[in-house]
């Protein structure tokens, strides 16, 4: 997994997770992502150096404007691609699974152009 995809994972993560609960701490994302509570803390730090979260002394992790942004567009994309996916007859967990793939590889131009095709499709 790419050093940005990771990122952008986590950062998905903390936004999907701060939807449902009323705060996100290290231990969520673990649970959320399925991965080791020591490497969700090594990227936590990576994630607050690059001024994408902040966390408080309780451990609770709140997205930077930069971070929503972020994961605000990975998410779009998300929903986007997994939704077409499952129109298409993909199962949802392999829609999902492919979604996630999709949407970090992908510029925004080619996003906006398929978006674009497949709305129009659907008209």
């Amino acid at each position: 997994m790419r050093s940005n995809e990771s990122a952008e994972d986590y950062l998905e993560s903390i936004l999907m997770l701060s939807e449902k609960l009323p705060v996100v701490r290290s231990v969520d994302v673990s649970n959320d992502l399925g991965y080791k509570k020591s490497s969700v803390s090594i990227a936590m730090k990576n994630l607050r150096n690059k001024n994408l979260i902040t966390m408080t002394d309780s451990g609770y992790i709140y997205l930077t404007e930069k971070g929503h942004e972020i994961a605000s567009a990975v998410y779009e994309r998300h929903k986007f691609f997994t939704n077409m996916l499952i129109d298409l007859g993909v199962p949802d967990k392999t829609a999902s699974d492919d979604a996630c793939r999709i949407e970090h590889i992908i510029s925004e131009e080619t996003f906006n152009a398929i978006r674009k095709l497949y709305e129009d499709s659907r008209k």
